[in-house]
């Protein structure tokens, strides 16, 4: 019985492996793009930043929202892997298309379907990694995609930068190359990643939605929403650190190192002494980031420190989030509770990107700071008396 858990965690394990190299590659493909898209549609197509910030705004909603109706189209088909392809294929044919961009409506109409594929795969992607592993190894497997994902994130940004200054490749093919680690992520998911096979279920959007929303769910889902709407996003990091005399290219390569290499012992501590508590670790880090934004002053230095510390946090929200869901969802329908999952966080974060960037514009850095601060400590308190509940 022992020989035989062994053998399904390692066959688990290598399709966890592949599903993280797909992310992988994807991720180098989009994060090449992505280093040198704000500069192309501004500089080259002649898009204000106000333009810019909608086109971003835009693309993140329209993914957001999709990801539920991907959630439960996957439960109800019982398929997980057809779902991942459409959705990797998907991105990665369009995403060339930037090299031919003229306008900028034509890099909305691009962005935007570049970020249906990722909602279309989003949420059977990660039903499919629960799926793939014993529930007592599920904070290690989402660590290992995490850091595999991240890896991908610091070197698309540096080969792309690779290609531009030694090679002299213009941005526009950039974006035609982009196309070459895509297409082996679609060779890598096609050959290496094995299906789930799972049980058609006849859900109907709604129905399916509400038979995850039972109340330790909700619970959960508030808390990440409290969390959520508080929580800004890396960029506000790197003004900060332009204020202190960082690089911000340094500064967001720190984020980076320090979002991947906390994933995997992020991962692997929650399995042992429980999600919630490791989660409450990364929100204390988020808290910290934010005291530090607010009260450290004069030193390029205390920017790296921020960074570090703000790249902990990501690291852990990101790997242990996920890893929660499956301890809180009926069988058969962990893609309808992810597709909910993002829905809900995914709009949360872009209200918290909002409201922190006018509060810094309008009342200041202390005041906008001072909101997260808020927020996550209200989450803290939150999944603490979550945690405590449950063990009672």
């Amino acid at each position: 019985m022992r020989k035989n858990k062994e053998v399904s965690y390692a066959k688990g394990l290598r399709n966890v492996m592949a599903l993280g190299f797909v992310s992988f590659f994807t991720d180098v493909s989009t994060e090449m793009i992505l280093g040198i898209l704000p500069q192309f549609i501004i500089e080259e197509l002649k898009a204000t930043r106000t333009i810019f910030g909608i086109i971003e705004g835009l693309a993140e909603a329209v993914s957001n929202i999709l990801r539920m109706i991907s959630g439960v189209l996957s439960d109800r088909l019982g398929k997980r892997k057809i779902m991942v392809f459409v959705g990797y294929a998907s991105s990665n044919i369009v995403k060339p298309f930037f090299s031919v961009a003229r306008t900028w409506t034509d890099a909305l109409a691009i962005r935007v379907g570049d970020r249906v594929g990722k909602s279309v795969r989003t949420s059977p992607r990660d039903a499919l990694l629960s799926e793939s592993i014993p529930k007592e190894h599920m904070g290690k497997a989402f660590g290992i995609h995490r850091t595999l994902d991240q890896s991908g994130a610091i070197v698309g940004p540096v080969f792309a930068l690779l290609l531009m200054s030694l090679i002299g490749v213009s941005m526009r093919d950039v974006f035609l190359l982009s196309f070459i680690p895509g297409f082996i992520a679609l060779i890598l998911l096609i050959f290496f990643v094995e299906e789930r096979v799972g049980k058609r279920r006849e859900v109907k959007i709604m129905g399916g939605v509400r038979e995850v929303l039972h109340r330790d769910f909700v619970l959960l889902l508030t808390i990440l929403a409290v969390f959520s709407i508080g929580a800004f996003n890396f960029s506000f990091v790197l003004l900060r650190a332009d204020e202190l005399g960082a690089s911000g290219a340094l500064i967001y390569a720190v984020i980076n190192v320090a979002h991947t290499g906390i994933g995997i012992p992020a991962g692997a501590l929650s399995d042992k002494i429980g999600k919630e508590r490791v989660l409450i670790i990364g929100y204390v880090a988020f808290l910290f980031a934010s005291i530090f934004c607010m009260t450290l002053k004069g030193s390029p230095f205390y920017a790296v420190l921020i960074a570090v510390v703000y790249g902990i946090y990501m690291g852990i929200a990101e790997t242990v989030q996920r890893a929660l869901i499956p301890e809180h969802t009926p069988s058969g329908l962990r893609a309808t509770a992810y597709g909910v999952y993002y829905l809900i966080v995914g709009l949360c974060f872009l209200v918290a990107n909002i409201v922190v960037g006018a509060l810094w514009e309008s009342y200041g850095i202390n005041v906008a700071f001072t909101y997260s601060s808020i927020t996550s400590t209200a989450a803290i308190i939150g999944i603490t008396t979550f945690t405590l509940s449950k063990r009672r």
